[in-house]
């Protein structure tokens, strides 16, 4: 792979007919970070937090109230909701208009790459939101997903990592998933009043743990279990107003439905200690503080180097670049675009021969580039597509998010549905082109003698955009 050819598609998302080829790849590069746009029209018109947030409590409203009737009525009467029953209908109502938000939101995120001036910023606004995954196959988080994206990762892509990790974790999206709404301390106000109702209400240690092994430090690294409960600990409080547990819900009409919320109720008091440091802090300041120590801490500066060097460079990432991003991350504080440009200058990133697969968002991506698309299919197509390829949008199944390694993404059913797609996305094509002329484009210098026959001998157009489509050189990057 030519240098040209390396820039439009290991670090963006492959070039568009009437973009010129750059003729100073690394400067083109650096140049997206100032033309970066963290909220272009299709992305803040899309629904906020407070209109998920709005839908999810009218959906528990409901919900509460059917078990409410379910629970008083005789036990003859308890099968006799029909379908156009008023709770039921409205809890249908608030449950489908989530998953539209949901459906909007993958469209929006289409769009925005598919138009973007600065696709290798795009791409990282991708990496850092499968970095802090959320997934939307959970009914309480599906309306949040878009807006996680949207509200705590774009605008911090070019900030620092503590900034981004203090807004992820604030994010409703987050809170609900990985269910810090509903954790409290057993030493809390709420907590000692539970006890002595007999209620069985307690600490949720999911987000803390996350925090540690995905987030900051990474799995297996300087932490312990005891540092994992005290994180939680020092957590309890944090919720959603107008979702969480108790005075989250009544808070609703105080604050923004949807909005983060410290609940002094809640929280387990007292001194704090993780990594051998104590935090005395009280309320909300604690974990502040304790993000603040994690965001720099020379474990997360090794995870976040390993990643982004993976992403960039390959599946084994170079030691050599891992150290050299390592050491600007702590030299920095973890100012990001100081790694962006770690990446842009490292010899290991511009290996002439292709260092990653493609994933079926990236591949999907580089393909509606390719093909000159101007708009995206409509949201619940675009849904189902991905999801037929095996990459559902915000939908990773667990934490950890999508892995970042091709044995993940190129077995052969995989292929097969990349190449039915590709056939499907040929014949629709409405853009007049020549296959062997935009294959050059596409990759520069990089095409190989293989690739450019096989387009040659197509029996026709739409076949020899298809061969173009899934050729080694679109599969991989």
């Amino acid at each position: 792979m030519g240098s040209a050819s390396v820039a439009l598609n290991r670090f963006g998302y492959g070039a568009r007919p009437e973009e010129a080829i750059p003729d100073a790849p690394q400067q083109w590069l650096r140049d997206q970070l100032d033309r970066y746009d963290p909220s272009p029209r299709i992305i803040a018109d899309q629904p906020a937090t407070a209109d998920a947030a709005a839908l999810l409590a009218d959906y528990n409203a409901q919900t509460r109230m059917a078990r409410q009737r379910a629970a008083s009525a005789p036990m003859a009467d308890t099968d006799t909701e029909t379908d156009t029953d008023p709770v039921r209908e409205a809890r249908r109502f608030a449950g489908q208009q989530m998953r539209q938000f949901y459906h909007d939101a993958v469209a929006a995120r289409t769009q925005a790459t598919l138009m973007s001036p600065a696709p290798f910023v795009e791409r990282l606004v991708h990496f850092w939101a499968n970095h802090f995954a959320v997934s939307a196959d959970k009914l309480t988080v599906i309306g949040f997903t878009g807006a996680f994206e949207f509200e705590a990762i774009r605008p911090h892509v070019l900030g620092s990592f503590g900034a981004m990790l203090q807004a992820a974790e604030r994010h409703a999206a987050m809170l609900l998933y990985l269910d810090q709404a509903q954790s409290v301390g057993p030493g809390s106000a709420a907590g000692l009043a539970a006890r002595r109702n007999g209620r069985s209400i307690g600490l949720n240690e999911n987000l803390a743990r996350e925090i540690l092994e995905l987030h900051t430090l990474g799995v297996r690294s300087v932490y312990t279990q005891q540092d994992v409960t005290e994180l939680a600990r020092a957590m309890t409080g944090w919720t959603v107003a107008g979702l969480g547990r108790g005075a989250g819900r009544r808070a609703a009409g105080r604050r923004t439905p949807g909005s983060f919320l410290f609940a002094e109720r809640l929280h387990e008091p007292d001194t704090r200690t993780l990594l051998g440091k104590s935090f005395a802090q009280r309320g909300e300041a604690q974990t502040t503080a304790i993000l603040d120590m994690l965001a720099i801490h020379p474990a997360t500066a090794r995870h976040i180097a390993t990643k982004l060097a993976r992403h960039f460079a390959g599946d084994q990432p170079p030691e050599a670049l891992v150290v050299r991003l390592e050491q600007r991350f702590l030299e920095t504080g973890g100012n990001l675009p100081e790694l962006y440009r770690v990446l842009i200058d490292a010899p290991e990133c511009w290996a002439p021969g292709p260092v990653k697969f493609r994933t079926p968002w990236e591949w999907t991506l580089g393909a509606y580039r390719a093909l000159g698309m101007r708009e995206a299919p409509p949201g619940r197509a675009l849904v189902n597509q991905f999801v037929q390829l095996g990459q559902p949008v915000w939908r990773p199944g667990a934490p950890a998010g999508y892995d970042d390694i091709a044995a993940s993404w190129n077995g052969p059913d995989a292929l097969l549905r990349r190449v039915e797609l590709a056939e499907r996305l040929a014949a629709r094509s409405r853009v007049p082109i020549n296959p062997r002329d935009r294959a050059a484009t596409l990759f520069p210098d990089a095409l190989s003698a293989a690739t450019q026959q096989a387009i040659a001998r197509a029996e026709s157009p739409g076949q020899a955009i298809a061969l173009m489509l899934v050729a080694p050189e679109f599969l991989r990057r």
